[in-house]
């Protein structure tokens, strides 16, 4: 007789994270017969209870899931303005020398001028931003003489970085910040002390005031990191003592001054926008009803606003092509497929998708904004420039999210612009500059964590083997385990959970990633979804920036060719080339934008931050003059 023993094999939940988030099976147990004949019936009733009592233990009991915390992105801020602060001339001052003025307010001989008005110091009261005052003090502090004054005139330098100040305004900032009323020419042995007063009083209200232009032109007014969390920059920090000095020894301290503002094709072409654009009347504009949706087929009254507006937008080749259809139009509501191909041409022209659909953009198109609205835009992005650096590199990847562009230069040339898709309104691309090092081939996507919380809990709950079955790999503290094995109920935020996706047809980065590591897991890279590029409005990533031709972008900045690129994908094969020397990146976000021809186009606002900016630079005007 084949006797078998019971044996009972003891298994414990295994601990990943924390206890129960991988569930072992139950243990396996078997009674021998011998076992089963001859013991007695309170015996077998004891062991029977310590069974079930291990099979208690061993297998956890069912818990109610675990509630899931989402994963949110960063909230917008109401913003706090840079305060003023009191300059304290303190360390300037010197009431020793009020006692050596005579009764005419004339100073013994041999005491200099900017000695002879130190006394005026203690009691001018002047507010500067908190390193514009202190630099001002260090300054003087250092070099105890004059900028902006010779003898007891003002001189035609200090006039001149006086007008410079004066047309903050063209440049994007605020003249107001800025003003300094010059002192009247002309000398009076009579006015004595009070000359040396008004002299000194200038003196210090024009540093200040160079010092606040020099931060603001450099920085800008605003710290984007106090807008929002989707803002990532180091603030500037520009030597202002130095700079102070440096303008001091300039041939020409005016355009030395004026030299503190972005440098660079750009914003050479954004001040000119700005020109333009304030000598322009608003002339004439066709409303056309905001949430517009005319499909081809359908009727709607809104066509006769939309055949209006191409009357007044078209190119004249487009109304000759279409003379007919827009003469005979009679403001009939049906949109026909005469007009469906006058659309389609207009759309065309517009750089649009020519599919007929009248939605949001091609409505854009057509009315178009008002010369107020693009104004308001450019004096942003002005702002918004001086947020990157004062010079930009001759070779960078310059990506524009509001224009769905990437765009690589070369020697200071655009060499490469192609289509993006960048990230949703609920999963927006943060703005934020970086280097690119290097390309990967073939790439894994290690799937972000506010993805596997926020989207695939829910299914994986529903289904523990959702992961195994599309081909993911899954970790739990780093180790290997089935999708199936655990228990996604326990999972949440801080679970030590890993999914990640092998290199393959369908994975969500295509071909390769162009990886430029930041904190926030945002990369260029290819995609299986082609079809979205061919869409106007190309918002629809979880944040990274997807390429129309990655392969090309990766030639460009591994400075090889697209059949290399070619041969690194055939192998299969996962691997990362680094690049030769690392390049400037720029993700950004401009509402107005010059072209390669140095035309300034104007973009939708995707994620409303041109709002966010405009309340940021009215709430600091605000403080700036309270």
């Amino acid at each position: 007789m084949n006797i078998k023993r019971r044996a009972g094999v003891a298994m414990i939940a295994i601990a990943v994270g924390f206890t129960g988030v991988v569930v072992a099976p139950p243990p396996v147990q078997a009674q021998g017969l011998l076992e089963a004949l001859f013991k007695g019936p309170a015996q077998r009733q004891r062991e029977k209870m310590a069974r079930q009592q291990a099979r208690q233990e061993a297998v956890p009991a069912a818990q109610p899931p675990k509630p899931v915390a989402k994963i949110s992105g960063p909230t917008y801020r109401t913003y706090k303005p840079d305060a003023l602060v009191n300059v304290d001339f303190s360390k300037l001052s010197d009431p020793i020398t009020t006692g050596a003025i005579d009764d005419m307010g004339l100073a013994p001989l041999g005491i200099d001028p900017f000695t002879e008005g130190r006394a005026v110091l203690a009691d001018l009261s002047l507010r500067a931003l908190p390193e514009a005052a202190e630099a001002v003090i260090e300054h003087y502090s250092a070099r105890p003489e004059y900028l902006w004054v010779a003898g007891t005139s003002v001189t035609e330098r200090t006039l001149a970085v006086v007008a410079v100040l004066d047309d903050a305004d063209a440049v994007g900032l605020s003249a107001a910040d800025y003003k300094v009323d010059v002192p009247d020419d002309g000398f009076d042995i009579t006015q004595g002390t009070e000359r040396q007063k008004q002299l000194m009083a200038f003196e210090m209200k024009l540093s200040v005031a160079v010092a606040n232009y020099i931060l603001d032109a450099t920085r800008g007014r605003i710290d984007p990191n106090r807008i929002s969390g989707y803002h990532d920059f180091k603030r500037k920090s520009p030597d202002l003592a130095d700079r102070l000095e440096a303008l001091s020894k300039a041939a020409d301290p005016a355009e030395a001054l004026l030299a503190q503002n972005p440098q660079g094709a750009h914003f050479e072409a954004l001040k000119a926008e700005l020109v333009r654009l304030q000598q322009l009347d608003e002339g004439e504009r066709i409303e056309i009803a905001e949430n517009v949706l005319i499909k081809p087929g359908q009727s709607n009254p809104e066509l006769s606003n939309v055949m209006a507006a191409i009357a007044l937008k078209g190119s004249d080749a487009l109304k000759v092509d279409n003379a007919l259809v827009l003469a005979s139009y009679a403001g009939k509501p049906e949109y026909d497929a005469e007009i469906v191909t006058l659309v389609k041409g207009f759309q065309k022209e517009a750089g649009l998708k020519p599919d007929g659909v009248i939605g949001p953009a091609t409505r854009r198109a057509l009315v178009g904004i008002t010369n107020a609205d693009k104004i308001e835009k450019v004096r942003l992005s002005m702002e918004r420039a001086r947020w990157l650096p004062g010079v930009l590199a001759s070779r960078r990847v310059f990506i524009n999210q509001p224009a769905y562009t990437a765009t690589y230069f070369e020697g200071g040339r655009q060499e490469l612009s192609m289509r993006v898709v960048v990230g949703t309104k609920s999963n927006q691309t943060y703005f934020f500059d970086d280097r690119i090092e290097l390309v990967e081939f073939n790439p894994y996507w290690g799937v972000p964590q506010s993805i596997i919380i926020n989207e695939m809990l829910p299914k994986l709950r529903a289904d523990p083997s959702y992961l195994d079955r599309l081909g993911y790999e899954v970790t739990a503290n780093g180790r290997a385990v089935s999708s199936s094995a655990v228990n996604w109920n326990a999972v949440g935020r801080g679970s030590g959970i890993g999914v990640r996706q092998p290199p393959s047809d369908g994975n969500a980065l295509g071909e390769l990633k162009i990886l430029f590591p930041n904190s926030h897991a945002i990369y260029m890279h290819d995609t299986p979804s082609k079809s979205l590029f061919e869409r106007d409005t190309r918002a629809y990533s979880h944040g990274c920036i997807r390429l129309e031709d990655p392969r090309a972008m990766a030639a460009k900045v591994l400075g090889t060719t697209v059949a290399d690129i070619g041969g690194y994908i055939a192998g299969g094969r996962n691997q990362q080339v680094n690049l030769s020397s690392e390049i400037p990146v720029h993700v950004a976000y401009f509402t107005a934008w010059p072209n390669e021809a140095g035309k300034v186009e104007y973009f939708a606002d995707i994620y409303g931050r041109d709002d966010y900016l405009r309340r940021a630079i009215d709430a600091t005007e605000k403080a700036r003059t309270s």
